[in-house]
């Protein structure tokens, strides 16, 4: 073997060697992630590493080493619920009046807030500790405002009280009151959103043609 032949052998074999590692380190990231959303779905809000090394079969330093960067570990769980219920959020509406599509949504809305209500109720614990989860639940809160608003026709809109009413009745922050605070079950949380849209849109009269 050639000089020249070594180097090239040495230098290949040192990338080899940076590679796995970066490639251990992503995977450790990914075991990391997912131990931290099983043990939240599983009611455990505020994971420690001890317990996060466990379920992940990690050790404790190499979480501690990964839970130095924690807005990251963050960010990976939120755009792995994201990926889960934006096909129900983005999905079409089928109706031709507002009020099906309302009702529509308060129907979806059962289906995304059950999936995302262990993982915000652990973020919301923690967001006053991260400026991620404190810019991102600005972002939700006015994404999930918009998706109703956009559903109301202009004189439904000009109608504030009944407007902002449907905001509040549709809100995480009702479900999170109806399942957590009130311990309702998904399906009665369901209902008693239902009602409250439904009293709503009696509120508002007919338009006469």
């Amino acid at each position: 073997m050639t000089k020249g032949e070594g180097k090239t052998t040495t230098l290949a074999r040192a990338r080899k060697a940076v590679d796995g590692r970066r490639e251990r380190s992503r995977s450790s990231h990914r075991r990391i992630v997912e131990a931290m959303m099983e043990l939240i779905a599983n009611g455990d809000l505020m994971p420690s590493a001890a317990r996060v090394a466990e379920e992940a079969g990690i050790g404790l330093r190499t979480v501690f080493r990964h839970f130095d960067d924690m807005d990251s570990l963050y960010a990976e769980i939120s755009a792995t619920i994201t990926e889960r219920v934006m096909p129900i959020v983005t999905a079409p509406y089928q109706g031709t009046d507002w009020r099906d599509n309302l009702r529509d949504l308060a129907r979806r809305r059962v289906r995304v807030f059950e999936t995302m209500l262990p993982f915000r109720l652990a973020a919301n614990i923690k967001r006053y500790q991260s400026p991620f989860l404190m810019g991102q639940y600005g972002q939700v809160v006015t994404l999930e405002r918009e998706l109703v608003l956009r559903l109301l026709p202009p004189d439904i809109l000009a109608r504030r009280t009944t407007a902002e009413a449907l905001c509040a009745a549709l809100s995480f922050q009702s479900w999170r009151a109806l399942r957590h605070d009130q311990s309702l079950s998904a399906e009665e949380a369901g209902t008693v959103t239902a009602h409250m849209v439904e009293a709503l849109i009696a509120m508002v009269p007919d338009q006469k043609p």
